[in-house]
């Protein structure tokens, strides 16, 4: 059976971790077949400052942008 990888940021409780694990088992067993004890999956823990969308950390965003240069558009 299949081992799933989930990458996620970091911060989700052990409950959570659980919860999903359990989540996950089901929806392949149901989905694919197969036992319960043939389904791994695997966690992987990421800090935001590790993990880029669009060339930009998740540790940056949200932070506030730069004031835009005088005599930009917009006059």
């Amino acid at each position: 059976m299949p081992t799933i990888r989930v990458e996620m940021f970091e911060g989700r409780t052990v409950e959570q971790k659980r919860a999903l694990a359990g989540a996950i088992t089901e929806a392949v067993v149901r989905t694919l077949g197969g036992s319960a004890d043939g389904v791994d999956v695997v966690f992987f823990d990421i800090p935001r400052h590790d993990w880029a969308t669009g060339g930009q950390l998740w540790s940056d965003k949200g932070q506030p942008q730069a004031p835009a240069a005088p005599g930009g558009s917009g006059a």
